[in-house]
């Protein structure tokens, strides 16, 4: 009896006993309780890094190799230089339309489809992290695969409401916007189109019963 005892009290962890053994996971048996969690599931961190890396890889403008520049995230293509190259000097509003008409009747990388851009297509080639440089030198904040040597602004089709001498330019210096007299003659214009697959709008069938239905 005495020795039964004696056995008991050497497995009591209380009594200064052997631990019983609780099994390791795997073994059908309940493993050793850990701390709980809380937070983010590791790996979550590297999932989001290499989603950021593969947005920023993507490059925003394209050169085409024809004198033009595509925009892919807002589907436009751009002339690679503005009217500065094609004058060597400022022109109004009403020659910057004239401008692109002239683009469009020689099909200018073969499209006729050209016109000023309006302030929210303006602005997307501006970015104070991008370098590139005017007729005088100075910095400009748009892509280097534009030519450099051109204009420090642009015109855009936007008209001042109540004013309609007035139309909107577009600063690549200072990235703002500025209501400008239609006669002024110290401004320039970057021709752009709308760069849209006829595939993603109109299926060639559409096309064809618009030749039937005329």
């Amino acid at each position: 009896m005495e020795s039964d005892e004696i056995l008991e009290n050497n497995n009591d962890p209380s009594e200064g006993g052997e631990a019983p053994d609780l099994g390791t996971p795997g073994d059908g048996e309940e493993p050793y309780a850990e701390e709980e969690w809380i937070g983010e599931k590791w790996g979550d961190e590297d999932e989001i890094e290499i989603d950021v890396l593969e947005e920023t890889d993507a490059p925003q403008f394209v050169d085409n190799g024809n004198e033009t520049v595509s925009d892919g995230k807002n589907r436009l293509m751009w002339a690679k230089a503005d009217s500065f190259k094609e004058f060597g000097y400022g022109i109004t509003w009403f020659e910057a339309w004239d401008y692109c008409e002239e683009l469009n009747d020689k099909k200018f990388a073969g499209f006729d489809d050209w016109r000023l851009p309006g302030f929210d297509e303006s602005k997307t080639l501006f970015s104070f992290i991008k370098s590139n440089e005017d007729k005088n030198g100075a910095e400009i904040h748009i892509d280097d695969l534009f030519e450099p040597g051109g204009g420090d602004n642009t015109w855009t089709y936007e008209e001042k409401p109540d004013f309609q001498q007035y139309a909107m330019k577009f600063s690549y210096i200072t990235g703002n916007e500025k209501w400008d007299h239609k006669d002024n003659e110290y401004s320039y214009v970057r021709a752009v189109r709308d760069e849209v697959e006829v595939g993603e709008w109109e299926p060639e069938w559409r096309k064809d019963s618009k030749k039937l239905a005329g």
